[in-house]
């Protein structure tokens, strides 16, 4: 099975109505007060991170290099550095941070799938509730850069000290290999463990039961979807989704997360099961993925 890779969509985001956004969870900030921009915490990292002799790159990543950026989206941002200055770089960002505004939370999240890599989020008393900065500390030893633009959109630079930061060209063929193998994979998880939705059904066990169906069928179902339609980003789960799926199956797949009662859950697990298998049989003939 050769699949044709394609570089995801960068559709406009879609407007979001009014009537979804609760209030309580929209920015505030304080009588007299302004909250932190994005460039206000872009421009202060760049600023004390530039000079520093053991960091070579400084760039942001996600909504700006897909063209999605919104007023709820968070800073995705990556550094590169020497190997054994991670924990000074931290300190670094976190001293900037404070200058700024009170770190109001933060998530460590330490060494990451990746050698090399270490991720911590933070959120800024200042700052809009969702403007999380994920930040991802990279050393010139890590083989991942997150910089391929197929998958990861442009990268933003701040800067890029003598070019250091630099993406390597994507392995295609070792991409769809990874693919298939995963296909595979996915294919006798739902095989084996698929019934086990019918199991708790039989029983009455109606949590147990909506919960396998989204564990185990939606998020399967979900993977082959975006292995046919995108398979760039065949691993992104629902990440995206609303952007790289046809509107279609985007509205067909909605219909299929939302179950209303025990009946509905029922039909819904037979018709996700139908397209599981429907789809695995396409991806499984096809000759190529069109985009």
């Amino acid at each position: 099975m050769a699949l044709l890779l394609k570089s995801p969509s960068r559709r406009s985001p879609k407007v979001i109505s009014s009537k979804n956004v609760n209030p309580r969870m929209m920015p505030a900030a304080g009588k007299g007060e302004r909250l932190l921009s994005r460039e206000d915490v872009m421009e202060a990292l760049t600023d004390a991170l530039r000079p520093l002799s053991y960091i070579h790159a400084f760039w942001e990543g996600g909504a700006p290099g897909y063209g999605r950026l919104d007023e709820w989206s968070d800073i995705d941002a990556y550094i590169l550095v020497d190997d054994g200055k991670v924990e000074q770089v931290f300190r670094a960002v976190e001293t900037t941070l404070e200058s700024l505004s009170r770190i109001q939370q933060k998530y460590d999240i330490g060494t990451t799938p990746w050698p090399g890599v270490f991720q911590a989020f933070y959120r800024l008393k200042g700052a809009s509730r969702y403007m999380i900065l994920d930040l991802a500390v990279l050393t010139t030893k890590s083989r991942e850069t997150f910089l391929q633009p197929e998958i990861h959109g442009e990268a933003v630079f701040r800067f890029n000290k003598k070019g250091r930061a630099r993406a390597k060209k994507l392995d295609k063929k070792a991409l769809e290999s990874k693919m298939r193998n995963r296909l595979e994979r996915v294919k006798a998880r739902f095989e084996m463990f698929g019934i086990f939705v019918q199991k708790e059904i039989n029983r009455e066990n109606w949590i147990e039961a909506v919960d396998l169906y989204r564990a185990v069928v939606l998020d399967s179902l979900t993977e082959v979807l975006r292995m046919k339609h995108c398979p760039i980003h065949y691993d992104f789960r629902t990440r995206y989704i609303h952007y790289e799926l046809p509107a279609r199956d985007v509205a067909r797949l909605k219909r299929l997360y939302f179950v209303s009662d025990e009946k509905d859950l029922i039909r819904k697990y037979g018709s996700a099961s139908r397209w599981f298998r429907s789809t695995v049989n396409e991806l499984e003939a096809a000759v190529t993925v069109q985009p």
